[in-house]
């Protein structure tokens, strides 16, 4: 695990059999409730702590989570499913349904004893967030997507706003499920996903997979099972509490169109492209997204009590 001993200890939220694994930062302060929900496969370790630090200056009280199937949360056993294009392209999972990943994220407010909170998700977890404020609307103060698709499409739709090309390059993707496979397959990953623009820190990435060999960047199982929860509810035009729609300029997986898609259904939602950033959170990121994201919080709500 990481070595920042600023996160308190785990904790657990249930929805139904479902177990949710989360941490706060720094719990003994306080501040605005922020949750923040992980992408595809990843654990809740795969963000940078240290942009959590910088959420955390910003008078921000930060927990994160472990979506199903990925990290500590509850695994689920094999579906007929198991690659993770052809759950895209599948017209339903096999496992659980997308309103259900939403509830998994209410289940943490309610185990932390918080009505309402900031929301933000990275990649997959910023469709989950789209999905949570639909959803669970008198609970999200506000909504901020990192590198996402619009929450409200599926299969064949969402190839769209997919690079197929960067795809195929994962699908070659194949570590043993060791400890040192997945250190290696996080390594080729993030430089899959890193801007051409930018410049590969091997070295530092590699030291951050030594603390968090996360073997969940290879699991396509798991993957398929969370890329085929189906979506069911409203379409995001119906979000109506304050958004902000982030996108690397880079992003070799998810094109940048996918934000504006998004940003032109969300009623006033507000953009942010990030130059030579891919799709990741690379730390010459982190000090335009958190000021964009405080600004965002301090946005009066109009559909939450007081």
């Amino acid at each position: 695990m990481p070595s920042d001993n600023s996160w308190g200890p785990r904790q657990w939220a249930q929805n139904g059999s479902v177990r949710i694994a989360f941490d706060r930062f720094m719990p003994e302060r306080d501040g605005d409730p922020l949750l923040v929900a992980t992408g595809l496969g990843v654990n809740r370790h795969s963000i940078p702590d240290g942009f959590f630090r910088e959420l955390a200056k910003q008078g921000f009280a930060v927990v994160r989570y472990d979506q199903r199937d990925g990290g500590e949360s509850t695994h689920f056993p094999p579906t007929p499913t198991r690659n993770p294009i052809t759950a895209l392209l599948g017209r339903r999972g096999g496992a659980y349904t997308a309103e259900d990943m939403a509830d998994d994220a209410a289940a943490v407010l309610d185990e932390l004893g918080w009505g309402s909170a900031h929301l933000l998700g990275v990649s997959l977890g910023g469709a989950v967030a789209q999905r949570v404020a639909l959803r669970h609307p008198q609970r999200v103060r506000s909504l901020t997507t990192v590198a996402a698709v619009p929450g409200d499409v599926a299969g064949w739709r969402t190839l769209r706003f997919i690079r197929v090309r960067t795809l195929g390059k994962f699908a070659k993707l194949k570590f043993p499920d060791t400890r040192e496979g997945a250190i290696e397959a996080g390594l080729a990953v993030a430089e899959l996903l890193s801007s051409p623009r930018a410049i590969f820190d091997e070295m530092s990435v590699r030291a951050r997979l030594e603390d968090n060999p996360d073997s969940g960047v290879h699991d396509q199982e798991s993957q398929s099972r969370q890329i085929g929860a189906q979506w069911s509810g409203p379409t995001i035009d119906t979000i109506a509490c304050p958004a902000l729609i982030v996108h690397g300029e880079d992003d070799p997986l998810i094109a940048p169109k996918a934000a504006h898609a998004i940003a032109s259904k969300i009623p006033a939602a507000r953009t942010l492209l990030l130059p030579a950033v891919g799709h990741d959170l690379p730390e010459h990121a982190w000090a335009p997204l958190v000021t964009a994201i405080r600004e965002l919080a301090d946005t009066p709500t109009r559909h939450l009590s007081p």
